[in-house]
């Protein structure tokens, strides 16, 4: 059973290469190297965060309306809070997905980079070839640490809001929201501190959009 496991994943990750190289070929046929696909990939990774940021801002503000308000039924209480809970889900896997096609492009782009350095028969061209490697390397760990670090707070988030709508949904009574009412300043810290780590990991995404732009043109 383990040997037929390890052979089906060999095979997946034989299969995703596979279909990368495609890929990668098929852009360049376009004019389009991994380069090109890494900043559009810090862009869309920048655009989602920014959404992520907003949506969980969003859904903060709708908790505390919801719960603070007085009136309407419990019920419409937990239906808000549940579209606004899957929103922010959905936000979040977004993230998710954005990042690692970031990771994914940026460790295919540094293969290739390093490869293509052997071909040099220059050595002053080698080594400022080098130096560029590094500084863009550089510039890359730093985008994906920061964003790494919004993606940590994320669930932290995440799990408090979703807890809190279960407890909402099987507790639907009085006493149940003002218990939520309760542990919303704990959610408000959460949430604050995702937004901080979102912001910088938005402004390292600038720095390196910046960078590579200044250096194409």
């Amino acid at each position: 059973m383990r040997r037929c496991w390890l052979i089906s994943f060999a095979l997946l990750v034989v299969a995703s290469v596979a279909c990368d190289a495609i890929y990668y070929g098929t852009m360049r046929k376009f004019g389009v190297e991994k380069r090109d696909i890494l900043v559009k990939r810090v862009r869309a990774a920048r655009g989602a965060q920014e959404e992520a940021k907003e949506e969980f801002r969003s859904a903060l503000d709708k908790f505390r309306s919801v719960l603070e308000v007085e009136g309407g039924t419990l019920e419409d209480k937990y239906n808000a809070l549940n579209k606004e809970l899957e929103r922010s889900e959905s936000r979040a896997e977004e993230v998710h997905d954005r990042i690692k096609a970031v990771r994914d492009v940026s460790s295919d782009l540094f293969r290739e980079w390093e490869k293509e350095l052997r071909q040099y028969s220059d050595i002053t061209l080698r080594a400022q070839s080098e130096q560029e490697l590094r500084e863009t390397r550089r510039r890359a760990d730093a985008l994906i640490a920061a964003m790494a670090r919004a993606e940590e707070r994320i669930d932290p988030v995440l799990h408090p809001l979703r807890d809190r709508v279960l407890f909402l949904k099987h507790n639907l009574n009085a006493q149940a929201v003002g218990a939520l009412t309760r542990e919303l300043t704990t959610v408000s810290h959460n949430v604050d501190a995702l937004v901080t780590d979102l912001e910088r990991a938005i402004a390292e995404a600038d720095i390196f959009i910046k960078a590579r732009e200044t250096e194409s043109s």
